[in-house]
């Protein structure tokens, strides 16, 4: 068990987009000391730990897994990396928290669900829009029987910032992030969320990928998640998708469909999620992150604005903040990681205390389904996933 009187010392690989995200939302929990952070050369990791007032910097993601002071590994570096990190980190004791996806293949995550699960170390994949406070909420309604019979889920993830054939990043190489994109990037989100609010897993899909921009204009050198700025280019061949429509069967007969795209103009970062179920449906935009619609047949339709006094027990731990106080994006992370730390420093684990946030097993269940979705794309048929 850990002692709940020392801080827990975190090390932080990758400081991309998210990696300031996940060290900003660290430090807000108040018993978490980031010590470490590594990138991909030792001269750029040394810049970025200045900036970041991390006291170690490290150009080898192996380096900072063997220090001593490091007692949690957060892997927040390309999809590349993902697996190497977390197999390393677990092998050397520590506890990871992962970027998704777990692994760039099912057989790798696979394999990290099992060495983690022989080591008893804490593991975690951070899936954070279900830690949305009306996202609680709405699960807590369909747990209680509020919808009835759930009949559908439905919606999807829209961006755009890869609309353009000038638009570059590592994500569209599939040896950097993998076979799939759109799907693997926000798709994976949509589809944890889904099944969290649900309670069902996803066992069959029907998927269409498409690649509307098959010739891109790669810039001479490497430039952060969403960059703008212009440089020299080479046109290279794209052989990941930027748009899925994918249809879903969910438990014994709960129907879904999905799209994602990475090419809708003027979407920045769109999800949406409604459920329809026998008695009532509920709906929710994260453009208004903060409101749950709630639809019914016989009454006047409401909508439900964040307020910790209004939701249900279980969810009012994820709202920190008063009603009319908004939380999001950076809130979510923040909701994780108290998840993910209060667990470690509790020793919940040791305890047999079930977790409260997204496992690795999580993690290889949306690497086997995108494994499914490519499948059914590329015969065209419908495809079970078994996990």
């Amino acid at each position: 068990m850990t002692d709940v009187h020392l801080p827990v010392r975190v090390g932080v690989i990758g400081a991309g987009f998210i990696g300031p995200v996940h060290i900003e939302s660290l430090r807000r929990l108040g018993y978490v000391e980031v010590v470490a952070l590594a990138t991909s050369s030792q001269g750029e990791a040394e810049r970025r730990a200045a900036e970041l007032f991390v006291p170690r910097a490290y150009g080898d993601f192996n380096d900072l897994i063997r220090d001593p002071d490091v007692n949690v590994v957060d892997i927040s570096a390309p999809n590349l990396y993902h697996y190497p990190a977390a197999k390393a980190a677990l092998e050397a004791g520590k506890h990871v928290v992962c970027e998704k996806p777990l692994a760039m293949t099912s057989k790798e995550s696979a394999e990290l669900v099992e060495l983690a699960e022989r080591s008893g170390l804490v593991n975690a994949v951070t899936f954070n829009i279900r830690f949305y406070p009306v996202l609680q909420h709405a699960r807590a309604m369909i747990r209680r029987g509020d919808l009835g019979t759930i009949y559908s889920v439905h919606g999807g993830y829209w961006q755009d910032w890869l609309l353009l054939e000038t638009d570059y990043s590592w994500r569209l190489e599939a040896e950097q992030g993998g076979k799939l994109r759109a799907v693997g990037d926000i798709g994976s989100h949509w589809l944890d969320l889904a099944q969290f609010l649900t309670g069902q897993h996803v066992h069959r899909v029907l998927a269409e990928l498409t690649t509307f921009l098959p010739v891109r204009q790669k810039p001479a050198r490497s430039i952060e998640t969403f960059a703008t700025r212009d440089i020299g280019r080479t046109p290279v061949r794209i052989d990941t998708e930027d748009a899925a429509s994918v249809l879903l069967r969910l438990g014994d007969n709960v129907r879904g469909a999905m799209q994602v795209s990475q090419v809708s103009a003027g979407r920045k970062n769109r999800i949406t999620i409604e459920v329809n179920g026998s008695k009532s449906s509920l709906a929710w935009d994260g453009e208004r992150p903060n409101e749950l619609w709630i639809g019914h047949r016989e009454r006047p339709n409401e909508v439900l604005i964040k307020d910790p006094a209004l939701l249900a027990e279980e969810a009012r731990p994820y709202a920190r903040y008063p009603a009319g106080h908004d939380e999001g994006f950076a809130d979510t992370h923040t909701a994780i990681n108290r998840a993910i730390y209060g667990y470690i420093r509790a020793g919940a684990r040791e305890s047999g205390r079930e977790p409260d946030f997204p496992t690795f097993v999580d993690g290889h269940r949306e690497n086997v389904i995108n494994d499914c979705i490519l499948r059914s794309s590329r015969d065209q048929s419908w495809v079970d996933v078994r996990v």
